[in-house]
């Protein structure tokens, strides 16, 4: 009896770790480098922006949606502009692609 009961604990576990495991690796972040064709931003006080990039490897267009404060000041005082070539991160959150890091790919 007690063979049996350690037994279902056991797999009990397994079953919880495949699952937590599952869910992490569908929240993956994308990497990719690509120039940017288009820079919409929702408005003056605007929270979000959209910029869509052209992917180096693929040549596919990928919209991202931007949030962080840092990057929109960029687009607002054109520190980055349509033609800059950009290191991203994102994640597809709620079929949107949110990114995480959005950056220049050129040095100082």
């Amino acid at each position: 009896m007690k063979k049996a009961v350690s037994v279902m604990v056991l797999v009990a576990i397994a079953a919880i770790g495949l699952l937590c495991f599952s869910g992490a690796a569908m929240a993956d972040e994308i990497k990719m480098v690509g120039v940017i064709t288009k820079i919409e931003i929702a408005g003056k006080d605007a929270n979000t922006a959209t910029a869509t990039l052209k992917d180096n490897k693929t040549e596919s267009l990928i919209v991202i949606t931007v949030n962080d404060d840092l990057t929109l000041d960029k687009f607002k005082d054109h520190r980055i502009v349509e033609g800059d070539e950009i290191r991203c991160k994102y994640e597809v959150i709620d079929g949107k692609n949110v990114s995480k890091l959005f950056r220049k790919t050129a040095g100082c």
